[in-house]
């Protein structure tokens, strides 16, 4: 099967050709864990969770690295902002060490939820202090690196590439260029690898290092902790759109003046979901949690369906019609490969387990045609359309679907969720007007008793202007 993929540095479509026969090693960047995922970032991992899926249909292995930035990084990639740890620290009261936990938890609950495969490797970077040490001191002794104010700098001036990922242009990166000048730096573009002097007074996260006690700079992070697991050249690197001008520019800068290698063949990288024609962001508090949706009644999948509605390269709008959109055209198709099981009786796990038939391999090779056209997966979904429509026996179906459904991971055969006996949703109701009636009455105790009850069974409730709303949770 031939895999197509837009690489980010060049600018074209490629055919994916792997360093080593049969082995795919790639590397995500991961969350920042001082907050919840909003469903923009959630987005990108579903991207990646299919091109790691398009590679092991394809019959590669797949050696999966993706951090967790649980060592506070700075609210602006250019060295500049607050340090998130710290004010999440600051504004809930807890630890960094138990924020990072409690996000680090929260955000694998999502990504399980959503059907992504965990990643082979979820190195922490507070585990790998000694690796960013070992990286920056290379790039001491390449030359590559000074001490101003207390902090190591890498300089872009000792790396002729700088910016080609971004199509920088020379001239824009010398000092005074668009951005502010940070007094220590030598050229505005050049970037912290190691802070000694730091601009928060105790500061909670610090190391021993030769340079002093601190903390290492965000870039550093990804191009150590890659080189460990990964080696010193690998095949994909994939993020978000917004890495590329700094972030991944940084990364390669750094990873290959240390290696005098080419670090990374494919740089593959997923477009912004937007709300209300502006980037979904937690700085601008535009932002949805996947437990925000659960909430309003979606399944996870609903939105994994919805992602998959778009191509990872289009920006994609997101509004709760289209929303409902996707969560009416899943349930559709959920229902209509349970009608399939149904006909089938106990016979359909063998029907899976069969090869597709020649006429169900037609839709199939359509089907791997467009997942392996730089994973054009409303394309995909299209073609699983046009099987579930044909004359195909059951059987046939449910074999074709099978295949699918290992690069769509929508669980496409499970069973779909029966409606609730109607006595169980008048009972629910009983409950939220017994609640509602003691808050009337000022009784507090009893109706945050109600509450934890009808949480116990799985419900939730959000009061509203228009009345007390429920629904039941995953």
């Amino acid at each position: 099967m031939k895999i197509l993929l837009y690489n980010t540095m060049g600018r074209e479509v490629q055919e994916f050709k792997p360093i080593e026969d049969g082995l795919v090693k790639m590397y995500t960047c991961g969350p920042t864990v001082y907050n919840f995922a909003h469903i923009g970032n959630l987005r990108t991992y579903v991207f990646e969770d299919v091109l790691r899926r398009v590679f092991e249909y394809a019959g590669f292995k797949v050696e999966h690295v993706m951090n967790i930035t649980d060592v506070g990084h700075l609210t602006d990639d250019a060295d500049e902002g607050e340090d998130k740890m710290e004010k999440s620290s600051r504004e809930s009261g807890k630890s960094v060490w138990e924020i990072a936990k409690y996000y680090t938890d929260a955000f694998f609950r999502d990504t399980d939820r959503l059907n992504i495969i965990r990643p082979t490797v979820a190195p922490r970077a507070t585990e790998h202090i000694d690796d960013m040490i070992a990286l920056i001191k290379r790039l001491e002794e390449g030359g590559h690196t000074y001490q101003a104010g207390g902090n190591v700098y890498f300089s872009i001036d000792t790396f002729p590439d700088y910016g080609r990922l971004a199509l920088l242009d020379r001239q824009d990166l010398q000092a005074g260029a668009r951005i502010e000048v940070d007094s220590n730096k030598r050229n505005p573009h050049d970037f912290v690898l190691w802070f000694t002097n730091s601009k928060f007074e105790n500061h909670a996260m610090l190391w021993d290092s030769p340079w002093g006690k601190g903390y290492p700079g965000w870039h550093i992070e990804c191009s150590a902790m890659s080189i460990r697991y990964l080696g010193e050249q690998f095949d994909i690197h994939c993020g978000g759109v917004d890495h590329i001008p700094v972030h991944h520019t940084n990364e390669i800068a750094q990873a290959e003046a240390a290696t005098g290698k080419q670090w990374v063949q494919y740089w593959v990288h997923g477009e912004f979901l937007l709300m209300n024609k502006g980037k979904m962001a937690k700085s601008a508090g535009n932002f949805l949690t996947l437990q925000s949706l659960v909430d309003k009644g979606y399944h996870p999948l609903d939105y994994r369906y919805f992602c998959l509605g778009g191509h990872y390269r289009s920006q994609l709008q997101f509004s709760f019609e289209s929303l409902d959109a996707a969560k009416s055209a899943r349930e559709r198709l959920v229902s209509r490969i349970a009608v399939l099981r149904e006909e089938l009786g106990d016979c359909w796990k063998e029907a899976i387990a069969l090869p597709p038939s020649a006429a169900g391999s037609k839709f199939l090779e359509r089907f791997e045609a467009a997942v392996g056209q730089d994973m054009n997966m409303p394309k995909a979904l299209a073609e699983l359309w046009q099987l579930l429509k044909s004359e195909l026996q059951p059987g046939e179906k449910l074999s074709v679907v099978s295949a699918m459904d290992r690069v769509l991971g929508l669980n496409l055969l499970a069973l779909p969720q029966h409606a609730t006996d109607s006595s169980e949703d008048r009972e629910i109701e009983e409950l939220i007007e017994q609640r509602n009636a003691a808050r009337s009455r000022k009784d507090f105790h009893l109706a945050d008793e109600i509450r934890d009850k009808l949480s116990a069974r799985g419900i939730s409730i959000k009061d509203t202007p228009n009345g007390t709303k429920w629904s039941r949770t995953l």
